[in-house]
């Protein structure tokens, strides 16, 4: 996480700066659009030195805050923060920014905080969604992961189960959902696999479901031990092949 939070702090740092009154009406979004008359309303003279006052403290704050929040509590905070943050105070950044046009309600100026905060919303949907427990139940015949990606693997489509200490080498999301600690959908190893993650927190040992047809998904529990959940499923499932771990006893959480 502190990877991403200083990528993200870096480029906003470097937009500030990228950003001059030359080159504006070509890169400068909104503005590149205007027509010349549009333009000669705004008082880019003043505005430019807002724009990069506005991504330096951006791009400080959010590395500062968001590794406080990822150390203090945890990757899921420090993930969340650095989705959002940026989203907030560009919907800030936007509706100030307004003061810096003669026509201090300027169609652009509208369409760009509506637009911010219904992605704001949008991603805050998409992040509850995705936080929510994928729960894991199962009988004598069947085992349901429930929630996005979910499947039911019936007894004769299972080939092994297994408790192992760590994830495979991820090198690629191909379609899901991955966010600090928490990984659900399809992902790519290093080895060139592909592979199914519902993994809800970081508790180890975590369970691989081998599938006859040799496909594998990997589970973590939010709540209860994942042990236990191998332990019960040994109970209600007993001619499934499950794979010893050595480690079993020391990683048990």
């Amino acid at each position: 996480m502190i990877y991403a939070l200083i990528v993200m702090s870096f480029i906003f740092v470097a937009v500030g700066f990228m950003v001059t009154e030359k080159n504006a009406k070509y890169i400068l979004s909104g503005y590149n659009t205007m027509s010349e008359d549009e333009r000669n309303k705004v008082d880019l003279k003043k505005y430019i030195p807002y724009f990069r006052k506005f991504h330096i403290f951006l791009g400080i704050s959010t590395l500062i805050l968001g590794a406080a929040l990822t150390h203090f509590i945890n990757e899921n905070a420090g993930g969340i923060f650095l989705v959002v943050y940026p989203l907030l105070a560009y919907v800030y950044f936007t509706a100030k920014s307004s003061k810096y046009s003669k026509e201090r309600s300027t169609k652009w100026n509208k369409a760009g905080v509506i637009i911010l905060i219904g992605t704001l919303l949008f991603v805050i949907g998409l992040l509850g969604y995705g936080f929510k427990e994928n729960e894991l139940t199962f009988d004598s015949k069947s085992i349901v992961f429930k929630g996005s990606y979910g499947e039911t693997l019936t007894e004769p489509e299972i080939q092994s189960i297994e408790l192992v200490d760590q994830l495979p080498n991820i090198t690629l999301k191909t379609n899901g959902f991955a966010l600090g600690t928490i990984h659900k959908g399809y992902f790519k190893t290093q080895k060139g696999d592909i592979v199914k993650l519902i993994v809800n927190s970081d508790r180890k040992p975590i369970i691989l479901f081998t599938k006859t047809d040799g496909h594998k998904i990997y589970y973590s529990a939010k709540n209860t031990s994942n042990q236990d959940i191998v332990n019960e499923m040994k109970n209600t499932l007993p001619n499934i092949d499950y794979k010893p771990n050595n480690n079993e006893t020391n990683l048990r959480n």
